[in-house]
């Protein structure tokens, strides 16, 4: 079928309409890897009651802004679905999905958006893949929407040390120095690119089992090759789900090295323990500090969802005194290491401290970064009713963020101002920070 795309939408399909029926106009259709505007031939992969899906057979009629990718991966890969547009034209996509979507679920018109570039490339200072162990090894990540691995060498979204280190594994992979030992790997490197701290997955019950070669010569190659791995952390599969840190035997533990690495950025000092989530652009971090603290001071400010502490460090030198809200085990250790002691920190989810009878003090700034999920209906008219005139909203989902953000303004918060700070180039991911005041 021929197809003109009308917009893109948060995910990153393109948006067009099937043919007219006799029932009225035609249904929706998306497809992957195009722009606004372009005419395009297209073939069915899925048909639903209520829409298509559909995959690009040709670009007919190309807009100015579509490029040639620079990954020789995309379209295959599930990581990256912008490669093909022009970087300020990803900017302009992102910031009218976040206007439009605010508009169409909250009905909120806004400010305008100001958006914040990345460095769009080598940017990821955090990345997971899967590993294929055994004669058939291989690194990589999953294809677009499915569970199958895409053998992958080179990723030009992580960081050249993260490069650096793949290459490495796939070095003694292919000699067959890898063993059936991983499930996963994680890098995870520093501000300056010149420490890597990795978090393997093993399978379950790895440690009982003898296994050639051993994870322990692995790791002692994997460190000979790479230098600036600064330590190793392992973590198992468990039927129920969740990974488990798995202790590392007594005897292995200076061959594995640190299960921390430290994080400077914005003039902070964070530990970040194996298993412990921090932001992963490692030229934005600074940026995002400085929109969400700066300017700020006073007797008592809030962070929610503190993770290791990102907000609350630097808020606790402005502040007389800092709540902090953690619930995950690794990220509260860290934490409590992170920040002063002026910092009250508190290892519970944010539900839970919103619903105290206690939760009454008044503050001059809350800063709420939740999940994906958002905070759902509850939590933000909990938070609504807090003792408070100043809200900062960091949000990682349009539509979440649009949700909430409806019932905070119903609670008489109005938008002060709107920010976009691109934390994902290439993606449709889209980082926002909402000032809310009343």
């Amino acid at each position: 079928m021929h197809l003109t795309i009308e917009k893109l939408i948060y995910g990153g399909d393109g948006l067009a309409r099937g043919p007219a029926t006799g029932h009225g106009k035609g249904k929706a259709v998306f497809v992957p890897f195009v722009l606004a505007g372009e005419r395009i031939e297209a073939r069915v992969v899925e048909e639903k009651p209520g829409f298509v899906r559909a995959k690009v057979h040709k670009v007919l009629q190309p807009t100015p802004e579509r490029v040639a990718p620079q990954c020789p991966y995309f379209g295959e890969c599930g990581g990256c679905h912008y490669q093909h547009a022009a970087y300020e034209s990803q900017l302009q996509i992102k910031t009218g999905i976040l206007r439009e979507t605010l508009q169409r679920i909250g009905g909120i018109e806004g400010p305008p958006v100001q958006a914040h570039p990345s460095v769009p490339w080598h940017y990821r200072n955090r990345t997971r893949m899967k590993v294929r162990s055994g004669d058939n090894f291989a690194l990589g990540y999953f294809r677009g929407n499915s569970h199958t691995l895409l053998p992958v060498e080179h990723c030009p979204i992580s960081s050249p040390l993260i490069n650096r280190a793949m290459t490495a594994v796939w070095q003694l992979g292919r000699a067959h120095m890898v063993g059936d030992a991983l499930v996963e790997i994680e890098f995870f490197a520093n501000a300056a690119d010149n420490q890597l701290l990795l978090e393997f997955t093993l399978p379950d019950q790895y440690w009982t089992r003898s296994r050639q070669p051993s994870l322990a010569d692995f790791v002692t190659d994997l460190r000979h090759l790479v230098p600036e791995v600064a330590g190793v952390a392992a973590f198992r599969t468990t039927a129920q789900g969740p990974l488990v840190r798995e202790e590392v035997p007594q005897q292995l533990r200076d061959a594995f090295g640190a299960d921390e690495l430290v994080y400077d950025t914005h003039g902070c000092e964070y530990h970040v323990s194996a298993g412990s989530f921090f932001q992963t652009n490692r030229y934005l971090t600074s940026t995002l500090l400085d929109l969400v603290t700066a300017g700020h001071n006073g007797d008592a400010a809030l962070d929610l969802y503190a993770g290791a502490g990102l907000f609350t460090l630097p808020l606790s030198q402005s502040f007389r005194e800092v709540t902090a809200v953690e619930a995950a085990p690794f990220s509260f250790h860290d934490l409590r290491r992170n920040t002063p002691s002026n910092v009250k920190a508190h290892r519970e989810t944010t539900e839970e401290f919103l619903a105290r009878p206690d939760a009454t003090e008044e503050f001059d700034l809350v800063i709420v970064d939740p999940p994906r999920a958002g905070l759902g209906e509850k939590t933000a008219a909990d938070l609504g009713r807090l003792r408070t005139s100043r809200i900062t909203y960091v949000s990682c989902d349009p539509a979440t963020l649009a949700r909430d953000l409806k019932v905070l303004l119903a609670a008489g918060f109005r938008i002060e101002q709107l920010h976009a700070v691109d934390l994902f180039p290439q993606t449709y991911h889209i980082e926002s920070i909402a000032h809310l005041v009343r």
